[in-house]
């Protein structure tokens, strides 16, 4: 692709900014409407010890489908990528409607991994908001678009009871429902994406390109092993979207335990879950900030402090909602600082030709870490109940700990 100069390649990011804003609104909606339900449909097909598999089956389909969309970026660019991504998380949308009508189990999961696509797209919007972005203000770029998500996936949720409802006459059951209006948000904003993201950033950026050998994810991690920033930056990421599943995903379970009826149930999760969501996003903007002016590192650390302050409030809540509200807050606010700084940390840090490979890898990473934890979250809460994932969540930011003290010795000794 011909150079580009600097003039041109701002009035690019800008416009790209703005689309990615906008799509970001609707497929957040999309994402966060099917996901607030998904424990609560695979607990009534097949109980509260597989519930967690629901979210991990989503979590490992976002993980795995960064290996096809890191391939696709390298060669073609980000437009294309994420247009596909999209499409993929429609179908698994219609598949989880169709599952639910049969109650086919192992449709209904193959559904829930499709889904995940979604997940997968949003990752990389934030990475694509960075591909022509300066240096010092790639946080705040990036946590835009972190942000953009708010609006959507925090009216997603309360939209599910009323989609149960409206689509009952016609043979949706209730708690798949909401997968239908997903799948119609993904198609819309897939088709968005496809037709208005040029000139593609990643190709301007010199990020993607057709020549030269291909780039896999197995490049990126050799890019990553030997700098310990982007160590840092890689495990902040998974670590705080480990905690963050984990929490989240058994919250849904644990509410409808206190016997409401299906209804209220939903009123009542569709609330915590918009709360969770606005931890998540909405501070994104400040978040980038304080990590362009205060550093990655600081923000990594409030990050870890607000993770093990969800821990302990959501360990203590029993079934106040308020307090189970507060935990979801924030566990996400935790989650928020640290990918936003660990994401903009990895990026600052591997040379340009083997970023995307090495942000794919970093998606994939805390989509596995992310998926364990949904797993386990249920065999854990079985086993321990609710109070006891919090604590077991808690005790996962050890190796975060670690690693991050032990790089402030090794440069003080230095």
């Amino acid at each position: 692709m011909a150079a580009v100069q600097p003039a041109e390649t701002a009035v690019i990011q800008r416009r790209t900014l703005r689309l990615l804003f906008a799509t970001q609104i609707v497929s957040g909606m999309g994402v966060s409407i099917g996901s607030s339900v998904g424990a609560l449909l695979a607990a009534e097909l097949a109980g509260v010890s597989l519930s967690g598999l629901a979210q991990s089956a989503a979590v490992v389909g976002g993980a795995l489908a960064a290996i096809p969309a890191t391939a696709i970026v390298h060669r073609h660019g980000r437009r294309p990528s994420l247009a596909a991504a999209y499409g993929v998380a429609a179908v698994g949308g219609v598949l989880v409607v169709l599952a639910a009508q049969h109650a086919a189990l192992p449709l209904l999961f193959l559904g829930y991994f499709l889904f995940g696509g979604a997940t997968a797209a949003n990752l990389q919007a934030r990475y694509t908001a960075v591909d022509l972005a300066p240096a010092t203000l790639r946080g705040r770029h990036l946590s835009l678009i972190v942000w953009a998500t708010t609006i959507g996936a925090v009216a997603g949720p309360p939209l599910a009871a009323p989609a149960g409802t409206a689509l009952a006459p016609f043979g949706i059951p209730t708690l798949a429902a909401p997968y239908l209006i997903s799948a119609i948000m993904f198609v819309i904003t897939g088709i968005a994406l496809l037709a208005l993201l040029r000139p593609d950033p990643a190709l301007v950026a010199g990020t993607a390109s057709s020549d030269g050998p291909p780039r896999r994810l197995r490049d990126g991690w050799r890019a990553v092993r030997t700098r310990g920033p982007a160590v840092l930056g890689l495990t902040a990421v998974a670590v705080g979207h480990m905690v963050m599943v984990g929490i989240m995903s058994m919250t849904p379970v644990h509410i409808r335990s206190a016997g409401h009826d299906a209804a209220h149930t939903l009123r009542i999760v569709g609330v915590v879950i918009s709360v969770h969501i606005a931890g998540m996003y909405a501070f994104a903007p400040l978040i980038g900030w304080l990590t362009d002016r205060a550093g990655r590192r600081p923000v990594i650390v409030a990050g870890i402090v607000l993770l093990l302050l969800a821990c302990a409030l959501a360990g203590t809540a029993g079934y106040d909602n308020v307090r189970l509200g507060a935990a979801l807050f924030t566990v996400g606010l935790g989650w928020s600082c640290t990918m936003v700084a660990g994401s903009t940390l990895l990026t600052d840090t591997v040379p340009l030709e083997l970023r995307a490979s090495a942000q794919g890898l970093s998606d994939l990473i805390m989509g596995l870490a992310g998926a364990g934890a949904g797993a386990l979250a249920g065999v854990v809460v079985s086993t321990w109940e609710y109070a006891g994932l919090a604590w077991v969540a808690a005790l996962a930011t050890v190796p975060l700990i670690v690693l991050l003290a032990s790089q402030r010795w090794w440069s003080k000794a230095a």
